[in-house]
């Protein structure tokens, strides 16, 4: 291939327009619970179609584009509203401070703290409007499967996207909002995960892109977009990675993966991931990330059926109405019933909450204490 084929694209000389529609009236809003209504393939059809559905890429692809070509160090104002949307996530830090990891329950399956730290009557359970703090407190993981997964990620993005309905977040703070209170966001998740060894929700690490985390790479390929020495290859050199993954969001994701999955290669323990470094540029990463967000996060069922919707993020009429055939769908989805006793598509491949599947941070620390040698007492006359 000629060496001008992987020439980074040239940067844009004025940043890309906003997406989203103007924030609505407060007026105009019409506060409620938010409840699940995608229930069966109909209702994801309908949801596909939806301003909902436009709005949530909108939102994505302006936060995306805040930061093309950023490095994490980039000197960009911080609103107020920022760091105290900062200082809520320290304030879940130190709940997990107070409910430490189960010394008996060191299952690869998840630990049992978990559930002390989800009831926690803190930070999760606080909030002005009942539909910000619904996300809110779906963002941190199943209380009852120990698990974490993409469609919790999502949960944290819907839960800014109501501060942004509510005026809160102009456009001016979505680049503070992705270099400083995303990745804070993410680095809770990883202590989160690393204590409590919560299972991977549906991607489990072979499949799909990664056990836990998608929003990340999105961004993080945004940042490296037009990078002049930096390519997709990269993330395979170790030099590289501690280099720039302070810098740069997708190689602090594939330093973080190399720290837990530390048998074979990123071939064999994340497949997709080492595919996608065979890119042209980061400009075709960033665009594929973006396809595969919304083909394989918002167009499937397994996950969006656990979405909520609300009056600030309203469902279409007709959503719901179904009580399913239990018939199979697109892609072998059937009809479960799940271990909190709540109907649940899932695919053939056992995605959503099927099939546990351990955690690969248990199974390290597990492999770890299984050998460690015992020094013999070295015996003194």
């Amino acid at each position: 291939m000629p060496s001008s084929l992987n020439k980074p694209p040239t940067p844009p000389t004025v940043p890309p327009p906003l997406l989203c529609p103007s924030p609505p009236p407060l007026k105009n809003i019409h506060f409620q619970q938010p409840v699940r209504r995608i229930l069966t393939p109909s209702d994801l059809a309908l949801f596909q179609s939806s301003q909902t559905h436009t709005l949530i890429m909108s939102f994505i692809k302006d936060l995306n584009n805040s930061v093309l070509n950023l490095p994490l160090s980039h000197p960009a104002p911080r609103p107020a509203i920022v760091d105290e949307l900062i200082s809520v996530l320290d304030a879940v830090d130190a709940i997990v401070d107070r409910h430490p990891a189960e010394e008996a329950g060191g299952s690869r399956f998840g630990n049992a703290a978990f559930r002390g730290f989800y009831d926690e009557d803190g930070v999760i359970k606080k909030g002005a409007i009942q539909e910000i703090k619904a996300y809110f407190a779906e963002a941190f993981g199943n209380r009852t499967r120990i698990d974490y997964g993409s469609g919790h990620e999502l949960n944290y993005l819907i839960y800014l996207l109501c501060l942004r309905q509510l005026s809160l977040l102009p456009p001016s703070t979505y680049t503070p909002i992705v270099l400083h209170l995303f990745t804070r966001y993410l680095t809770l998740m990883r202590r989160i995960q690393t204590t409590y060894y919560l299972e991977p929700a549906g991607s489990h690490g072979v499949w799909g892109l990664d056990d836990y985390q998608f929003l990340p790479f999105l961004f993080g390929s945004s940042q490296l977009y037009s990078h002049p020495y930096l390519r997709p290859k990269c993330i395979h050199d170790d030099e590289i990675l501690e280099q720039f993954s302070k810098e740069y969001i997708y190689l602090s994701c594939i330093s973080f993966i190399n720290s837990i999955k530390v048998t074979a290669g990123l071939r064999w323990h994340s497949p997709m991931l080492d595919d996608i470094s065979n890119a042209r540029n980061w400009a075709k990463i960033n665009g594929g990330m973006m396809s595969m967000y919304e083909k394989e996060v918002l167009g499937k069922l397994p996950i969006m059926q656990h979405f909520l919707f609300g009056g600030l993020v309203s469902a279409v009429e007709g959503m719901g109405g179904g009580d399913g055939d239990g018939e199979d769908g697109e892609d072998g989805e059937r009809e479960v019933v799940d271990r909190e006793g709540m109907t649940h598509v899932h695919s053939t491949w056992g995605e959503c909450c099927g099939i546990k599947v351990p955690a690969a941070i248990g199974a390290r620390k597990a492999g770890e204490q299984a050998s460690l040698r015992k020094v013999p007492r070295i015996p003194f006359d």
